[in-house]
C-alpha cells in the first residue's frame, strides 16, 4: 500500500482545516467580549510591541468602579502574589505556583514600574502601574506584552485584555494556532474571576 496519497490527503486536510479556522474561528476566539472599537484602540502598552505577530484584545464588563477592579491586577502573579483568577490546576501542571485568592493583598498593591513578577524565562516585568487606569507587563526577552485597561462605562467598567506577541522563527508561529483556543479557556476563566472578586469587594463597600 502506498503511502503517499494518503499523506498528500492528510497534508491538504490540516491545511483546510487551519484555513477555516483562521478564517472563521481564530476572530472570535482573538476578539472574546471586546467591541470593534475595543479591538481598534490603541491601548496602554502597544508601544511596547508595535511589530507584533498577533494580538488578542478581550474584554469584559464588571458591575464595579476601576478601584474595585485595579487591586486583583496589581497582584496578579505566582505565589505569594495572588494568582490568575483562572484554572489554578492547569496553571500548577506547568510549575507555575499559582494559587488564586480572594483577597486584597496589601503587600503587593503598589507595584512600581521596573518590578519584576516571576522568576526564570516566564518572569515579567511592570511596565504600566496607573491606579484604576492601566497595568502593564513585559516578559524579560520582549516577547509578550500583557495589558489591561480600565474604562469607566457608566456605573460599570470595561476590562479589556490584551496580549501583544512576537514569535520568532516559523515553528513558533505554527505552535502558536493550537495554543490560542487555550488561552480564551484560561483568559476567560480569568476576566469572570476579576469580575466576580472585583463586584464583591465593590458591593462590600
Amino acid at each position: 500500500m502506498r503511502s503517499g496519497p494518503i499523506i498528500a490527503g492528510l497534508l491538504a486536510s490540516t491545511a483546510c482545516s487551519a484555513a477555516a479556522y483562521c478564517a472563521w474561528v481564530r476572530p472570535w476566539v482573538m476578539t472574546w467580549g471586546a467591541t470593534d472599537e475595543e479591538v481598534a484602540a490603541a491601548l496602554p502598552g502597544d508601544e511596547f510591541l508595535p511589530d507584533a505577530d498577533g494580538v488578542a484584545t478581550r474584554a469584559i464588563t464588571i458591575d464595579a468602579p476601576p478601584d474595585a477592579i485595579y487591586p486583583w491586577l496589581a497582584q496578579m502573579g505566582p505565589s505569594p502574589r495572588g494568582g490568575a483568577y483562572t484554572y489554578d490546576w492547569i496553571e500548577n501542571l506547568l510549575g507555575l505556583d499559582m494559587h488564586s485568592t480572594d483577597r486584597v493583598l496589601e503587600e503587593f498593591q503598589h507595584p512600581v514600574v521596573g518590578e519584576t513578577i516571576g522568576v526564570g524565562p516566564e518572569a515579567s516585568r511592570i511596565e504600566i502601574a496607573d491606579p484604576g487606569r492601566a497595568f502593564v507587563t513585559r516578559t524579560t526577552d520582549g516577547d509578550w506584552v500583557w495589558s489591561f485597561t480600565l474604562v469607566p462605562d457608566g456605573d460599570s467598567t470595561r476590562l479589556i485584555s490584551r496580549n501583544r506577541f512576537r514569535l520568532p522563527g516559523l515553528g513558533k508561529k505554527l505552535a502558536m494556532i493550537p495554543m490560542e483556543p487555550g488561552s480564551l479557556i484560561m483568559e476567560r476563566k480569568m476576566l469572570h474571576g476579576i469580575k466576580e472578586r472585583a463586584e464583591a469587594l465593590a458591593h462590600a463597600g
